[in-house]
């Protein structure tokens, strides 16, 4: 590794932005690439959603360093941020400070990175040859750059799971895309006119399938011909209650709560168990063939919302000796740490370096990208990881190697596994082979 080169950092999110702050701190140069025009793009398309955890959980330690160095004002540390807040208050602030702002590239979409000079099978001085980050600019131009060492906090956001159970997308799914939406619209704002009035297929068990459902339940309040009917692959939202009095983060379980409460009052129709097989057309509306509790169901409806989750694209990391686990697609040491037929968000121990590292010496994946299709992560999770991370590439390995994180307990013990407690989240499955994940994304 060569020390002089800059360390890539991908995605300028709340973990990316994180990993530059503490690189900084430990007197290591980054270079972030952001593929949006802005940092935290992909924070901004669920800007308008309430996250359920408080802004105490919300910041770095050491991005709060930088930010008091300039004329920044901490957010009340109890208060439940929106992903909009979050952008306005402490993303967007950290992005211009002058250490992360002249070392980030914008409209920098990483195509692929590599050893410099050697594909994956070259085994001969590979350990010491610098990587290089392939990007394109806005105009498409294609850059090259040499870097010391990768952090991979590019997030999944952009690699949503289709509505096939299989982990496939259902027959006539791909045709009718133009009324399938497959992250938390906005149906009380910018996506008002699109829901009002409408018939909506909400798909998805988890914590971001609530938030819509409440959305859609105010809609209909507000617009009576509004009908939702809510599909999820377990028996009932029991699981979705939270812990209760035992839950760290009392917004977690009042979400669920108040779910229940739509559904116990006929203003969401539960349909439960409910898979969908195949997807049609009918003129401006979708015809669902689906099977509930194993009997066939027919539905036509005008839109449908999807909340089953991301997975993680490892496109550009195909030639780097990467290993993931089978199941998770998270690395192998990782993996049955996050294993959410095991662990809740807050039962998942913190990890580092130690439980990050692949074949490639220098290359790391973080943030929500590194769990794969787990949904227990935890934006304080990340945190501690890039803190692990950077300490690591400082030559600080007793550091690197030392837990600094307490979590969150969820009241949740097995079963389903409360999904981020700092972003939207999704449905886990437990009931099938299909996990899917909760969405950190940063890229």
């Amino acid at each position: 590794m060569q020390p002089k080169l800059p360390i890539a950092v991908i995605g300028a999110g709340p973990v990316g932005l994180a990993a530059a702050a503490h690189l900084i701190q430990r007197g290591l140069e980054p270079v972030i690439f952001e593929r949006g025009e802005h940092a935290a793009t992909a924070v901004r398309q669920w800007g308008h959603v309430r996250v359920f955890t408080p802004w105490t959980y919300v910041i770095d330690s050491a991005a709060r360093a930088l930010l008091s160095e300039i004329d920044w004002t901490e957010p009340q540390p109890d208060a439940l941020p929106t992903g909009d807040e979050i952008v306005d208050a402490y993303l967007a602030p950290l992005a211009a400070h002058p250490s992360i702002a002249a070392r980030l590239h914008t409209n920098a979409t990483v195509t692929d990175v590599t050893r410099d000079g050697a594909s994956k099978i070259h085994s001969e001085g590979r350990e010491t040859a610098s990587f290089a980050v392939h990007w394109r600019d806005a105009a498409g131009i294609a850059n090259r750059t040499l870097v010391s060492a990768v952090i991979d906090a590019s997030g999944t956001w952009f690699d949503a799971n289709p509505i096939g159970i299989g982990g496939l997308p259902v027959p006539g799914e791909t045709d009718a895309a133009d009324r399938i939406e497959y992250r938390i619209p906005d149906v009380l704002g910018r996506d008002r006119a699109t829901y009002a009035g409408q018939r909506i297929l909400l798909l998805g068990g988890g914590h971001s399938a609530a938030n819509v459902a409440l959305d859609l339940a105010t809609l209909h309040g507000q617009h009576p011909d509004t009908r939702i009917s809510w599909g999820i692959r377990r028996k009932s939202i029991e699981s979705l209650l939270g812990g209760g009095a035992d839950d760290e983060l009392p917004a977690r379980g009042q979400l669920g709560l108040a779910a229940k409460d739509a559904i116990d009052t006929g203003t969401l129709e539960l349909l439960a168990p409910y898979a969908v097989d195949r997807i049609e057309r009918i003129g401006d509306g979708i015809k669902v063939f689906g099977h509930r509790a194993g009997v066939p169901m027919e539905l036509v409806v005008d839109r449908i919302v999807v909340t089953t989750g991301f997975r993680p694209n490892i496109d550009m990391l195909r030639e780097l000796r990467v290993e993931l686990d089978p199941m998770l697609e998270a690395p192998p040491k990782l993996a049955p740490l996050i294993d959410p037929n095991v662990h809740s968000c807050g039962s998942v121990p913190p990890h580092g370096v130690a439980e990050l590292a692949h074949p490639e010496p220098g290359f790391f994946i973080v943030g929500m990208k590194s769990y794969g299709r787990a949904p227990t992560f935890l934006m304080l999770t990340g945190y501690e990881q890039v803190r692990s991370v950077a300490a690591e590439l400082a030559g600080d390995h007793d550091a690197a190697r030392r837990v600094e994180l307490k979590l969150p307990e969820t009241g949740v013990c097995g079963g389903f596994t409360a999904a981020s407690c700092c972003e939207p989240e999704a449905e886990t499955d437990l009931t099938s082979s299909q996990e899917t994940e909760a969405e950190e994304s940063v890229s």
